[in-house]
């Protein structure tokens, strides 16, 4: 009887370290929950959606303007935000008129309403061009009046970003797939 119950503590033991393993395995290498704080990404990401951040995506291949990422915000790094990629290393953005321009281009934001504009920051002067050092990739939030993003604190480097979110899980209502959108200028 006591061998018997031995036997079956023991695999239960097992089972549960094989459980706790796995979970840290996926959460600290593969996928992350995140929990959107305040309004900087609406209309396209609400306050208190849960998200999965992909961590793998990055390992294999570059960031891409427009993906939406979660990093390590300057200036202590410890907090995280959820920003949208603008500009990738090498390019020249500038703002004029409330528009972004990357190389020379206006940046056509098709997710963003159409009476929303850009407006300058610390960083990011109203028609000063800036080029984005290897790296680093300019972030904006997708609510333009109310994000602290690269506008104020510039550009942010590779090694400060956590992932790329993936999916929204909560609410069911809102539950998908984070899609990037595809750019023309």
């Amino acid at each position: 009887m006591l061998r018997k119950l031995g036997g079956f503590l023991f695999e239960t033991v097992q089972v549960v370290i094989f459980a706790i393993s796995i979970f840290l395995f996926i959460y600290l290498l593969v996928l992350q929950p995140h929990k959107i704080k305040g309004e900087s990404m609406e209309p396209n990401f609400h306050n208190n959606e849960y998200l999965l951040t992909d961590k793998v995506t990055y390992r294999l291949s570059e960031p891409q303007r427009g993906d939406v990422i979660v990093f390590k915000a300057p200036p202590d790094y410890k907090e995280e935000f959820i920003k949208r990629i603008i500009g990738l290393p090498g390019d020249e953005v500038s703002l004029k008129e409330g528009k972004v321009y990357i190389n020379g281009n206006e940046l056509k934001e098709t997710y963003l309403p159409s009476n929303q504009i850009t407006s300058p920051g610390r960083y990011m002067l109203e028609d000063k061009v800036v080029t984005i050092p290897e790296g680093k990739y300019l972030v904006f939030g997708d609510n333009r009046g109310h994000s602290l993003d690269s506008r104020a604190f510039g550009p942010i480097e590779f090694n400060k970003i956590t992932g790329r979110a993936w999916i929204i899980y909560w609410p069911v209502a809102e539950a998908g797939a984070v899609e990037s959108p595809n750019y023309f200028f």
